[in-house]
Order: structure tokens, then C-alpha cells, then sequence
């Protein structure tokens, strides 16, 4: 059987991993010298208190591969397949980590893939990769989608300020917006999986209009775009911008999801995204 291994970068909520039988590992959140677990130790909302508590900014660390290990050795034994979706290697260092691990195990079936993206993107093609593995898909067969609709993903944000992306190393081609840090609202988005300007705009009210109005050329008026719109401490202006595009594009339902302490971090608080797959 063939299981599918992802991280918190995803933003999946624990309870649907679990509901899909989907493996989760967390991203290490480090305040200092204490560190957390992201799936079990710290969840956004605390987070967030502890951010604006703190004098420091936090870092981030991949799972290791001795987290990997253990599930790899489970899987092994029961003769699994594991097919490991993981965060761009430009944003994360959890695919490094896991093709460490699975060096340990040379005979397995161990397929570690860069999805070159993260957040709602990720998490909706780990869900579909394992609505397709219960279905009994092969593991080319599920790799051969991913691949597929990654080429197809887009994915629009809108920060407060670039100093968090800054200050975390995570900036990639907007260090051209860094000049007008104070003056602009950025919408950044992912470009083989780097962030990377698209626009600016000078209130972040125009900013999000212009998000929006992306979203509506672009996303293909059904449920296939698996649209979804993600924010941090944003939760109020999400939904309505998830109702705002469920009305527009004819769609029953927008999910709205809150994105995970490993990208608040370098994204900071008040972020507010929307991602959607074009069509093919």
C-alpha cells in the first residue's frame, strides 16, 4: 500500500492528515533557546502571543531526519510505499532532511518529492495523493498528478511589511521591493518555488482588492481550481474574501485556512493569501 508522508508547512488541518491516513511530521519553531513542535507543542494562535511578546524574531527548522526514521522503519515493515510531499527546498529544508533519511533505507520504495510550493497548494495535493492511494492508484500514477497540477498552481499573498520574509532569508526576487519596505503593500507571489513580486500596491486595502481581482480572472469557475484562501490573525477578512469568491465564481464552498507558525513566521502576522490550480 502506498502512504503518504507530509509537514505542517501544508496547513492541513491534524484531524483531516488523520481522517486521510496521511502521515504529518511539524517544523520546528525556535524562540530563542527553547524550540517547539509545530504539530503538537504550538499552534498559530499561541504563536502569534508569543511573537508579539517576544524582542527577537523566531527561526525555523525542518524536521530532522531522525523524525523521518521511525516512520520510515514502520513503513518498511509493513511493506508500505511512502511518498514523502514536502515544502520547496528554497523555503524549507524538510525535503534535505527526509531524502538524509531515507538513505538508511536503500531497498525501500521511499519517493521524496520538492512540490516547489507550500501551504493550501501542498495541502491539496496531499489530500488528493491520498484520496488516489485508497483508490488504489500506483505511486507513478499519484507522483504523475502532483506533478501535473503543480504546473498549474497559483498562489497570491499580501504582506504587512518584507521584513519578516527579509529578516528570515526567505525574501528570493523581492529583495527589488526592499527600497520601498515602509511605503508599499507587496503582492508577492511563487515562482519555482521562490517568493517573488508581482505588484505593489500603496494601501493594503488596494492590495487585496487587486488579489482579488487575480484570483477572479484567473481561477476556473469550479471546484477542480480547489480555490482556497489562507491568512494569519486575518481571520475575518479571509472569510469574507473566501464568501466574495464563493459568490462570484459560483462555488458552494471557499475554504478558509489558517496558515501554520513555520510560514507566519517568516511572513508575519496579518497575512492574507488565495491559491487556486488553472486550468489544464
Amino acid at each position: 500500500m502506498i502512504k503518504i508522508v507530509a509537514d505542517t508547512t501544508s496547513g492541513l488541518p491534524l484531524h483531516l492528515a488523520e481522517e486521510n491516513g496521511i502521515i504529518m511530521l511539524p517544523q520546528i519553531i525556535i524562540f530563542g533557546e527553547e524550540s517547539y513542535r509545530d504539530d503538537t507543542e504550538l499552534d498559530t494562535r499561541t504563536f502569534l502571543e508569543k511573537l508579539r511578546a517576544s524582542s527577537v524574531l523566531p527561526k525555523t527548522a525542518a524536521p530532522p531526519p531522525a523524525l523521518f526514521i521511525p516512520i520510515f522503519e514502520r513503513l518498511v515493515a509493513e511493506g508500505h510505499t511512502a511518498i514523502c510531499l514536502h515544502p520547496s527546498t528554497e523555503l524549507s529544508g524538510t525535503v534535505r532532511a527526509a531524502t538524509v533519511a531515507a538513505r538508511d533505507f536503500p531497498t525501500a520504495d521511499i519517493r521524496v518529492v520538492d512540490t516547489r510550493t507550500v501551504a493550501a497548494p501542498l495541502a491539496t495535493v496531499v489530500l488528493l495523493a491520498a484520496q488516489q492511494a485508497r483508490a488504489g492508484a500506483t505511486a507513478d500514477e499519484i507522483i504523475t498528478m502532483v506533478t501535473e497540477m503543480l504546473a498549474r498552481q497559483r498562489v497570491y499573498f499580501v504582506v504587512d511589511t518584507l521584513e519578516y520574509l527579509h529578516r528570515g532569508g526567505r525574501i528570493g526576487g523581492a529583495k527589488a521591493l526592499l527600497g520601498g519596505l515602509l511605503q508599499v503593500k507587496p503582492i508577492l507571489t511563487l515562482g519555482d518555488g521562490r517568493v517573488e513580486p508581482l505588484e505593489q500596491q500603496r494601501t493594503h486595502r488596494k492590495a487585496v482588492a487587486r488579489l482579488q481581482e487575480l484570483v477572479l480572472e484567473g481561477c476556473p469557475r469550479s471546484a477542480d481550481a480547489h480555490l482556497a484562501v489562507m491568512h494569519a490573525d486575518a481571520e475575518e477578512e479571509a472569510r469574507a474574501l473566501a464568501s466574495g469568491f464563493a459568490s462570484a465564481l459560483g462555488l458552494t464552498e471557499v475554504p478558509v485556512y489558517e496558515l501554520p507558525p513555520a510560514i507566519v513566521v517568516h511572513g508575519g502576522p496579518g497575512v492574507l493569501a488565495a491559491s487556486f490550480f488553472a486550468a489544464a
